[in-house]
């Protein structure tokens, strides 16, 4: 197990043995204040907690809670947090939790009187709180004790070899909290391919642009960091630069004056309190990202139940129209570019590819009967609620492609592997307003309004998508 699952089980563990003490309290506070006052036939404290739906609460509620603390994302990145971060994010869940469960298990006791409502509902908050934030608190300073005895550490690069870069490390490096450690700083003349201009620079390495990959795998990079102004003037070299780091997939942090040089929406990076901001990151928080996963399996899982007839019907359908299996597998390039196989309802001829991949184009004659009407209604893309069930996809986001055609593109547009910081979708913005792509060119063209998509990831675009994609759908748009 990594050091980063293991501070994760803690968390975890922490929360559910927190949460369960606060419930026990609580229930002490309920037998004394409402049932004792109330008359009720329970002699005793253990009477009171011998009692089924206080049994059942003891069980339902922290699992409750427990839902609650993974929505909100609290355990996607244990490392490294931030002690306000994990007040204001305690505080809200706690506020969420204490209020659905007054209402789903408190609110039928006999209370006396509105004001003892009240009293409860902060009771009860100011139990889970207290019990929960204590625990992460002193897990989380164990955290810190680990940074500053160099246990944990965040490697990051620096670009440029300047009066400011080397404030900028050390800067950073005394700011204990974070455990950032710049192991080599980057000469950006070596754009071009020429050799760094010096071999070391503030007692560390200077390397080139070339060997960023193998500094990524020696040192586990989290980071590449932009400390200098760029004046419109730089624009072309401050692109080529970004145009060489993106296939990397590291965040890249530049300083809020550099932000007129590229086209992504900001992301404000909390670094060691300096003002970076991240144009590799998805504009989403974390609560978002987890609840999004969350409508993704809920969804998915509805409808490939609800759609079996639908299914068992087109199959018939592609089965009969020409020779070959019902269901078509092909391998693409998904999340942080790992490979899987996006599953569809076969539209073309069997070995529509023996000559290699290929797109489809405006009256292909691979493309069958029945695919013309499955394509045109994108009936062919139902089986991949199965892909957004196992996780390979979600509902929404930029079309997974195949690696032959992603090489092809990154010539043309390296910003392209930007996509793939966020599961691909079955449909998207790009799908939306431009559809199947015939050619590179269209792909990339297609690739755009994705990004803008990246740009203003939310739940409610998502269901703004989802409305166009059913409208394509119902008006047979799709080709």
């Amino acid at each position: 197990m990594t050091s980063e699952n293991r501070q994760r089980l803690r968390y975890v563990a922490g929360d559910f043995l927190a949460t369960n003490l606060a419930w026990f309290v609580f229930n002490i506070i309920r037998y004394f204040q409402i049932v004792i006052p109330a008359g009720l036939p329970v002699p005793s404290l253990g009477d009171y907690y011998s009692i089924p739906p206080v049994i059942l609460g003891q069980i339902f509620f922290p699992i409750v809670m427990m839902g609650i603390y993974f929505m909100s994302g609290y355990y996607n990145r244990p490392f490294f947090k931030s002690r306000i971060d994990e007040l204001l994010t305690t505080f809200y869940t706690a506020s969420i939790g204490s209020i659905v469960i007054f209402f789903l298990a408190v609110v039928d006791d006999p209370i006396p009187d509105k004001a003892s409502n009240f009293e409860l509902l902060g009771m009860l908050f100011g139990l889970l709180f207290g019990f929960v934030y204590a625990v992460r608190l002193t897990i989380t300073r164990f955290g810190f004790k680990q940074i500053h005895r160099g246990k944990w550490i965040q490697p990051i690069v620096i670009i440029g070899l300047t009066s400011g870069a080397r404030r900028l490390r050390h800067r950073m490096e005394s700011y204990h909290g974070r455990g950032y450690k710049t192991v080599a700083y980057i000469d950006p003349s070596t754009a071009g391919g020429n050799a760094p201009s010096r071999d070391t620079f503030d007692g560390l390495p200077v390397r080139s642009l070339a060997e960023m990959p193998a500094l990524k795998e020696e040192y586990r990079l989290t980071a590449v960091i932009f400390p200098e102004k760029h004046s419109q003037t730089e624009e072309s070299g401050f692109s080529g630069l970004l145009n060489r780091l993106y296939p990397l997939e590291i965040p890249i942090l530049i300083t809020p004056t550099s932000l007129q040089l590229v086209s992504t929406k900001p992301k404000l990076a909390d670094i060691a309190a300096e003002p970076f901001i991240d144009i590799c990151s998805a504009n989403m928080s974390e609560s978002s990202r987890n609840m999004k996963r969350a409508g993704d399996i809920v969804i998915s899982a509805l409808a490939l139940i609800c759609l079996l007839p639908a299914f068992a019907v087109i199959a018939l359908l592609v089965k009969r129209d020409s020779r070959g299996p019902v269901f078509y597998l092909q391998e693409r390039i998904g999340f942080h570019k790992k490979p899987f196989r996006i599953i569809k309802f076969r539209t073309m001829v069997r070995d529509a590819e023996n000559d290699g991949p290929r797109l489809a184009t405006e009256g292909d004659t691979r493309i069958t009967p029945v695919g013309q009407f499955l394509r045109k209604y994108r009936l062919d893309e139902l089986p991949q609620f199965w892909n957004v069930l196992r996780g390979d996809m979600s509902l929404v986001g930029p079309r997974p492609e195949r690696e032959f055609f992603i090489r092809q593109i990154l010539e043309k547009a390296p910003y392209y592997t930007l996509l793939h910081q966020v599961r691909p979708g079955i449909t998207s913005w790009g799908m939306v307003k431009h559809g199947y792509a015939s050619t590179v060119d269209a792909m990339i063209e297609r690739s755009r309004y994705d990004l803008i998509y990246l740009e203003n990831i939310s739940l409610l675009v998502d269901l703004k998508i989802l409305l166009h994609t059913v409208n394509t759908v119902l008006t047979g748009r799709g080709i």
